[in-house]
């Protein structure tokens, strides 16, 4: 998984993951405590411990930390993301100046548990989707500063990401529509408008309103909101050529349900919006 790890981690997405432990230091600030009791030349052997089952996600991103803590430390990565590991694995060793060791622990294990979780979380609703040919999505529902990491954790669990960002693909909702009368106009001003023109999505909560999105020739057509029953008739009405998602509502209870419908993706919210947090801690040892 570490090449999963620096393939995605490139170009502006490494410049936000850069960002987000910057800023996570950053609102740490001095660790008065740790500065006190310890000198650098105090030297700290830690580790890094699993303290549940998880998929784990963002064990690369330990030693990014201990750098921009303040350096000179050593760590050993024993996992992979993307590892099933089990309460009681140890994750990683450290090595180091205590007081940049400590600086860094919780900044550590905020990433690792909160991308784990992500990836634990991912990795269930895929399972629910086994026996369906239907491909699990993520969506814009990231904490502002963390869509980066957040969506690589979908990754790690087995999903795919839906678009990074306003102009990976260009999503007409309500609001759009409204504004620009229908929705083949609003398809028009945007193929008019860019050239190239990324692919078009369109948010449709009605049957008449897919009847418009496939005489549009879109891209992807998302049924929003809709019961199994409507997305069963909506998928009559879209060519092959179209891409369909269903998105709205979506738990682990019922994407088994929405899966078997034969729609192209579904994206689920819950997936980085509301994923509960693995358990790691960091505990000093005596060599």
């Amino acid at each position: 998984m570490s090449n999963i790890f620096d393939d995605f981690f490139k170009a502006e997405a490494r410049m936000f993951l850069i960002t987000a432990i910057k800023v996570a230091l950053t609102e740490d600030g001095a660790d008065l405590t740790s500065s006190a009791l310890f000198n650098e030349s105090d030297q700290a052997h830690a580790q890094i411990v699993a303290k549940q089952d998880t998929i784990v996600a963002g064990v690369p991103i330990i030693p990014l930390v201990l750098e921009m803590a303040g350096g000179n430390c050593n760590s050993v990565l024993n996992v992979d993301d993307g590892d099933r590991i089990s309460e009681g694995t140890l994750v990683a060793a450290i090595q180091g100046p205590a007081p940049t060791v400590l600086k860094a622990e919780r900044v550590i294990l905020n990433f690792l548990s909160h991308l784990s979780g992500i990836a634990e979380q991912t990795s269930k609703y895929v399972k629910a989707l086994d026996d369906c040919e239907t491909y699990l999505l993520d969506t814009r529902k990231t904490v502002p500063g963390l869509r980066y990491p957040e969506k690589y954790a979908v990754r790690v669990g087995g999903g795919q990401n839906h678009r990074m960002n306003l102009s990976d693909m260009l999503m007409l909702k309500d609001n759009h529509i409204e504004q620009a009368g229908s929705i083949g106009e609003a398809v028009r001003t945007l193929r008019s408008t860019h050239d190239p023109c990324p692919p078009v999505e369109v948010e449709c909560r009605t049957l008449d309103e897919v009847r418009e999105a496939v005489d549009a020739q879109v891209e992807r057509i998302m049924f929003d909101n809709m019961k199994p029953e409507q997305i069963t008739e909506a998928l009559e009405l879209v060519p092959d050529s179209i891409e369909t998602e269903i998105s709205g509502g979506i738990t682990l209870e019922n994407i088994g349900t929405y899966g078997k419908l034969g729609a192209d993706f579904i994206s689920v919210g819950r997936l980085t919006n509301s994923a509960p947090a693995s358990d790691f801690s960091m505990q000093f040892i005596n060599l």
